[in-house]
């Protein structure tokens, strides 16, 4: 029975899985390292056991090794067949998973300044793992192509039309996650699904999504990642004034990188963490100027969608903070009950799959872009006729 393996590498994590490929697209295992740097540590589960340890001072590349290395230790010898990847940025062509040859991967590595935070990590784990399983398929699922088919008054900005033509356009991102929800609505909340959903994926990347009958709509996000909510470390929306000013002050393009991605957000607005569980937990004054500048954009966001789908049947969250932060889904959504969408405070702070008492329902869900990823991989092997 050959195997698939998924990809997904981030920013300063890795996640890898193993699935059967046949008959069903079953998770055997999983690992994961995460604070890559110089304390990161390592998480696997399998055989329904999880264990964890501490691995020192590792980078992406040494990551790549170590994890690749203990999957192998537990696919019992099977063939990889394919190895299914999440790619952030696909560009304005790719409209769906592709098979990551050399020509795809020169176009993909091209895109990598739009973002430079997950990009060349998104590639470096396809040279890992080609290098890895030699014979094994690669594929790639991509973030943007959730969102490829929007009317184009919202993929535009207000520039010279030669702009867009040369590819300056609003792409979005997230989009396996998305893929996940809209999946898993279709079979818990059918009638749910074929509506007007906005949802929400709130984690150390935030973003919203406006659904229409399961597809993409609107996404907070625009040309690049940094684009709507603010995040753990990056800026979120900003009037680009700002940028011309900072640029007469003496900045260049690389300074402002680091600003707008690596010292912004979270842990710009609070000075202590990108973290939201740590901001909830601190009583600095500066942590609640944090956590408040964040829900007050989340609810303009909501309201936004909601407005772009002219109405709304229901609202989903996920993600690290939509999954677990009770009080920001309250702080949020408190101004929004005029639009139905009122928080049950006990189901609420329980955590529980649904949490509205309102009009409108509001689900909790967690996204699993893993599998996501691997049913491209599967797909591609199905097509090659090589799923056994």
């Amino acid at each position: 029975m050959p195997l698939i393996l998924t990809v997904n590498a981030g920013s300063s994590s890795i996640k890898c899985a193993l699935y059967a490929a046949a008959p069903t697209l079953a998770e055997l295992a999983s690992a994961q390292i995460d604070a890559i740097g110089p304390n990161a540590h390592v998480l696997i589960a399998a055989a329904g056991q999880r264990r964890g340890h501490a691995i020192g001072a590792v980078d992406h590349a040494g990551g790549f090794v170590q994890i690749i290395a203990a999957l192998q230790a537990l696919s019992d010898g099977r063939q990889i067949a394919a190895v299914g990847h999440r790619i952030v940025h696909g560009g304005a062509g790719i409209d769906g998973p592709r098979v990551l040859n050399d020509a795809v991967m020169a176009e993909l590595a091209a895109l990598a300044p739009l973002a430079p935070l997950h990009q060349p990590h998104n590639l470096a784990g396809v040279h890992a793992t080609r290098k890895a399983f030699p014979t094994a398929l690669q594929v790639g699922a991509f973030d943007t192509a959730f969102h490829r088919g929007h009317d184009r008054v919202q993929d535009m900005y207000a520039l010279p039309r030669r702009y867009y033509a040369q590819g300056i356009r609003r792409y979005g991102f997230h989009g396996l996650s998305y893929a996940s929800i809209a999946g898993q609505l279709a079979v818990a909340h059918p009638d749910l699904a074929q509506g007007r959903v906005i949802v929400a994926h709130l984690g150390n990347g935030a973003s919203l999504c406006a659904m229409a009958g399961g597809r993409s709509v609107a996404s907070s996000m625009g040309f690049s990642a940094l684009d709507g909510l603010p995040m753990g470390t990056r800026v979120g929306q900003l009037d680009p004034g700002v940028v011309l000013y900072l640029l007469g002050q003496g900045m260049d393009a690389a300074a402002l990188t680091r600003l707008f991605y690596e010292e912004s957000g979270l842990k710009g607005l609070s000075g202590i963490s990108h973290d939201m569980r740590v901001l909830l937990a601190s009583d600095a004054p500066e942590a609640a100027d944090a956590i408040a500048y964040f829900t007050a954009r989340l609810t303009r966001e909501i309201g936004a969608m909601a407005a772009v789908l002219g109405g709304i049947d229901a609202l989903v969250f996920t993600g690290g903070i939509g999954e677990n932060a009770a009080p920001i889904r309250a702080s949020a959504l408190e101004p929004l009950a005029f639009i139905g969408l009122e928080v049950d405070g006990p189901a609420n702070a329980a955590h529980a799959a649904v949490i509205h008492k309102g009009a409108v329902p509001i689900l909790v869900m967690a996204t699993d872009e893993e599998r996501i990823i691997a049913q491209a991989a599967r797909d591609a092997l199905l097509t090659r006729g090589g799923a056994g």
